[in-house]
């Protein structure tokens, strides 16, 4: 017969786990910092993904894109639609975002998924005109360029490719999906 000792236990450990599991999902990349004064209006609307780390929500989708709209309840619509060759048909998730602190500052949570949120940081932004974005989730294994139109010039990615390096992602990883 267990204890209420560990009858608390087994109760306690799943919780404290489900907890750690939240919250580290809001958390960002040590050498990460989101950009400072940004606005979040200017950040509305449509943007096309140019480079990411891929992850199984994402795999074999081109022509991706993501489009932000604002919610009544002051969060931001998240829309994700890319192409899926195989299928010959468009995947669509959609989400709801927030800002996590400073309205000025970029980083925002994230969620497709009910309660569960993650971290959505802005870590370089274009603030002279917002044409592009690089993107980081809670960790270095989630990594996106994005841009408000379907190409870039060569430099920009190259930018992209040595900062995000030098911040500690495996860039050698990095998928860049066809846009039309």
């Amino acid at each position: 017969m267990k204890t209420k000792v560990e009858i608390s236990m087994a109760r306690l450990l799943p919780s404290l786990f489900f907890a750690t599991m939240l919250s580290g999902c809001l958390g960002m990349p040590t050498s990460v910092k989101p950009v400072q004064g940004f606005d979040l209006n200017r950040y509305l609307g449509t943007w096309y993904e140019i480079a990411r780390l891929d992850h199984a929500f994402e795999k074999g989708l081109d022509n991706v894109t993501a489009v932000y709209s604002m919610r009544d309840d002051g969060g931001v619509k998240v829309v994700n639609k890319g192409f899926l060759s195989k299928d010959n048909a468009y995947k669509e998730a959609e989400g709801k975002a927030y800002l996590v602190s400073d309205s000025d500052e970029g980083y925002l949570k994230v969620s497709f998924f009910g309660p569960f949120y993650a971290s959505y940081v802005i870590f370089e932004l274009d603030q002279e005109d917002y044409q592009y974005a690089f993107v980081s989730g809670p960790d270095t294994s989630f990594l996106w360029l994005l841009s408000r139109t379907p190409t870039v010039e060569p430099g920009l990615v190259d930018h992209f490719i040595a900062t995000s390096a030098r911040l500690g992602f495996d860039t050698g990883k990095l998928i860049f999906p066809i846009q039309k």
